[in-house]
């Protein structure tokens, strides 16, 4: 099970830090990775962190602005975001994939949290 928390109502150029509680398996034996669906669009993928190495990958729109990381002890993964745009409202989501690299494609997630709503405005 993955459960995402922290999202809210922030101001354009504020932060946020998101978290991705993982139970019934260890983050660190699976990619993990961070997506998010804005209303009337497809869902997509924002940063994800390798299961073998813990190398991450990020979107064009989040490469500078937003960071992932992984807790082992408290099973927890992070998405930190910076700078926050009016664009980045979404619900965002974070899912696991058991697949040689980590990647961005949706398909390839088994397991999904229920998403946390994230909205920046003034």
């Amino acid at each position: 099970q993955l459960v995402e928390s922290g999202g809210g109502l922030v101001q354009p150029g504020g932060s946020l830090r998101l978290s991705c509680a993982a139970s019934g398996f260890t983050v660190d034996d699976y990619n993990i990775g961070w997506f998010r669906q804005a209303p009337g669009k497809e869902r997509e993928g924002v940063a994800c962190i390798s299961r073998r190495d813990d190398s991450t990958r990020y979107s064009g729109s989040a490469e500078g602005r937003f960071t992932i990381s992984k807790d082992n002890a408290k099973n927890t993964v992070y998405l930190q975001m910076n700078n926050l745009k009016p664009e980045d409202t979404a619900i965002y989501y974070c899912a696991r994939a058991y697949t040689p690299t980590a990647n961005q494609n949706s398909y390839d997630y088994d397991s999904w949290g229920q998403g946390t709503q994230v909205t920046v405005s003034s």
